[in-house]
């Protein structure tokens, strides 16, 4: 009878990612190492302190689909149809390239030719998990390289279709093409009706849950579309991931984007790391200990090939070689879809049980490489000194421009966004009413839904590039609150406070804002300065008078009481 995951197994894989990961990046390794390493100690060929390996790589595998999800969301199909070089020409040559070289080195080690087939496509796929993971961490998407490598992972997941296709078709289960066909149109009916759904679907639903205000229900929501896609993209033969990675794309282009992935990151990382773990716990010490050289040298021959492959493809496409060593020694190791290609050849009786437990040993191995691989690639690419002009000249998602952030887009951050339009500077508003964010759009503003209280939506939004944050939210708890996030985290930008009051603005001050503006005041001084003109008192006067009594109020506040 199997075990099964139990509240002390949670506890144990919790404190071991707590105390390994800081350990690892203090090290200058990264949380994927620190993962993988923690994973290996408490693991069955470790310490033995959990057996359920199974078990918990089926439930970190959602942590590849929200990864999916969120490169999915950041892109839109603008952005992947201007890749469609990279993913289906560079793609497709890297997948049946490297594996042809692999399958012709399995054949030379003495396999039969229908298995040497699927090792060798089955090690030509990299690791979508690692991979991503490790350029999301170092803001590696942004590059040439992370183009590139992206590019060559989307082809490898569209790719396990027909591969799985074709191990039943080496196996004698079904007809390759009838198959192929079969499977090509459940596709097509499939991914149209994501798309419809999400166009046609989706948004309204989401609307309608922004107005409950219940973030949880929000989250839940968010999740259900995440999943269901994923499921739905299973139950045709595709990878949960694939579909994930479809459901971000529905959502690239909404208001909702925002406030969606700051939902889901914290399921995101928590279970990405699970799936690292998991990884480590499944590397057999045992069989290592029994057959070191040969493990070593598979493994070492595994990532040559693969990253000699990638290096020279990229070259061709025309990559500088700095970023196409990179993507090739980030890709060059083997991936988790191997699992799944070489479970089906076991369980079809093309591969035999030694060969299975040696292969999966091998993916293993080369995945814990990857993090070592990762930091060496993009040593050599600055060392050759590409990284910054091709990043600058080809980022895949918002530039370095600095522009200005609205919270709260009422009448006042209306009026400031049309100035703002009239004087050509770039800004980005967002409020949490789902309404008021769906007619600006139409009416054209740059505005998107989020709660703009919360420090990971600011952070999607790239807050960091920001030089001013206006603050016109008229709730004075709120705005105060925002100004402490604000400063806390992004201590050099500028951030310009609508206060109500003396007591309103003086708070805002203390709490960072570099200029709190009293409604109050200002009215009073509009008003002021429209009686003394009347009153037949010169401009120059009125202006000096009122700037006076504006420069008292907000350089010393203790020293008047008008409110």
């Amino acid at each position: 009878m199997t075990e099964t995951i139990d509240l002390t197994h949670i506890l144990i894989l919790l404190a071991a990612g707590v105390l390994a990961v800081p350990v690892f990046h203090w090290l200058g390794l990264g949380s994927v190492l620190g993962f993988l390493f923690a994973g290996a100690i408490i693991g069955p060929w470790g310490l033995g302190v959990i057996h359920q390996v199974q078990e918990i790589q089926h439930i970190a595998e959602f942590g590849v689909v929200f990864l999916l999800f969120v490169i999915g969301i950041e892109l839109n199909f603008k952005r992947l149809w201007a890749m469609k070089r990279l993913v289906f020409g560079l793609g497709t040559a890297q997948v049946i390239l490297t594996g042809i070289a692999l399958a012709g080195l399995a054949l030379l080690l003495g396999v039969s030719k229908e298995t040497a087939i699927v090792i060798g496509f089955g090690l030509a796929l990299s690791s979508t998990a690692f991979g991503l993971q490790i350029l999301t961490e170092r803001d590696g998407l942004k590059s040439v390289a992370g183009r590139t490598s992206f590019s060559i992972l989307l082809l490898q997941d569209l790719s396990v279709v027909p591969l799985l296709a074709l191990v039943s078709f080496l196996a004698h289960d079904a007809p390759l093409a009838q198959g192929v066909e079969f499977t090509l149109l459940n596709t097509l009916f499939v991914v149209g009706a994501v798309i419809l759904a999400g166009r046609f679907v989706l948004t309204p639903v989401l609307r309608l849950i922004a107005h409950s205000h219940n973030a949880e229900v929000f989250v839940a929501a968010a999740i259900l579309a995440v999943l269901g896609t994923a499921w739905l993209m299973e139950e045709i033969g595709l990878s949960m991931a694939l579909g994930a990675f479809l459901a971000g794309l529905m959502l690239a282009d909404s208001q909702y984007r925002h406030q969606i992935t700051a939902d889901i990151q914290p399921f995101r990382g928590i279970l990405l790391g699970l799936f690292f773990m998991s990884v480590g716990m499944s590397v057999d010490f045992g069989l290592l200990m029994q057959k070191a050289p040969l493990v070593l040298g598979l493994v070492g021959g595994l990532l040559s090939i693969k990253a000699a492959m990638i290096w020279a493809l990229c070259r061709i496409a025309g990559t500088n070689n700095g970023s196409s060593i990179r993507a090739a020694l980030l890709l060059s190791q083997s991936g988790e879809f191997g699992f799944v290609l070489f479970g089906l050849a076991l369980t079809t009786g093309l591969m035999d049980m030694e060969i299975f437990q040696m292969l999966t040993l091998v993916i293993a191995m080369s995945m814990a490489t990857t993090p070592f691989m990762a930091i060496a690639g993009e040593k050599i690419e600055r060392a050759l000194g590409k990284r910054k002009t091709q990043d600058a000249a080809d980022a895949m998602a918002l530039d370095d421009e600095q522009f200005v952030i609205l919270a709260g887009f009422g009448r006042m951050g209306k009026r400031i966004a049309k100035i703002l339009d009239a004087a050509k500077v770039p800004y980005l508003a967002l409020d949490n009413d789902p309404d008021c964010v769906t007619k600006a759009r139409k009416e054209g503003f740059s505005v998107i839904y989020g709660d703009a209280g919360r420090y990971d939506v600011l952070n999607r939004m790239e807050a960091d590039n920001a030089n001013v944050f206006v603050i016109t939210i008229d709730e004075a708890a709120v705005a105060e609150r925002l100004v402490h996030i604000m400063r806390q985290h992004y201590p050099e930008t500028h951030i310009y406070a609508r206060g109500r009051d003396h007591e309103h603005c003086e708070k805002l001050s203390k709490a960072g804002a570099t200029l709190p503006v009293s409604e109050n005041l200002e009215a009073s001084l509009t008003l002021s300065g429209a009686v003394l003109d009347v009153n037949s008192i010169p401009s120059e006067e009125v202006t000096r008078l009122l700037e006076e009594f504006r420069e008292v109020y907000y350089g010393d506040m203790d020293k008047i009481g008008i409110t």
